[in-house]
């Protein structure tokens, strides 16, 4: 939810606090407060009932980063956790990764890397995605850094077996099952 601080009959910190009370689910609802006020106070609040706090005026590059930010943190783990292309198979909750039966061991970049493609499985991603997602918004946009971590993440995927991890010149990167 987004939810700004400043509401006509009463603040966006009391509404949570409310709607979280008649929450009959037991989920909570990831929430990001939109505040006029760089206050120390606003931010503390803002931690106890949402899961982040954006001071106005910001961007839309700025916002749709923290909501992206709250959403991945507020990630509730299911049984679905595994995600399989091949004989590529990453374990999203215990960070492992395995082809052809054998371990694979990636550095967190790497993982990320990967488990971003393998969300987009057969669908091409620029280099702007990809740094927007796995870096986010506090990174130096240098796509020459993709390209880096493209290659480490090949050396160590694609050694076991048919190469799954395809560049599409001029657009992007895809993770898929070699075509016929």
């Amino acid at each position: 939810m987004l939810v700004d601080v400043i509401l006509p009959d009463m603040d966006g910190f009391e509404l949570i606090q409310r709607l979280r009370e008649q929450n009959e689910t037991g989920v909570p609802v990831p929430t990001l407060f939109l505040g006029t006020r760089d206050e120390p106070a606003d931010k503390i609040n803002s931690n106890g009932l949402g899961d982040d706090y954006i001071t106005k005026p910001f961007g839309p590059e700025m916002l749709i980063a923290r909501v992206r930010t709250v959403l991945r943190r507020s990630r509730v783990p299911g049984p679905s956790d595994t995600l399989q292309i091949a004989d590529l198979e990453v374990g999203l909750d215990e960070h492992w990764v395995v082809r052809a039966d054998t371990p694979i061991r990636l550095t967190p970049t790497e993982f990320r890397l990967l488990q971003y493609l393998m969300l987009n499985a057969g669908r091409v991603v620029s280099k702007r995605q990809i740094l927007d997602q796995v870096w986010e918004y506090h990174f130096g946009s240098d796509p020459s850094t993709v390209a880096t971590y493209i290659s480490y993440l090949r050396r160590k995927i694609d050694k076991a077996g048919p190469k799954l991890l395809h560049t599409v010149h001029g657009v992007g990167y895809v993770l898929r099952v070699p075509r016929r």
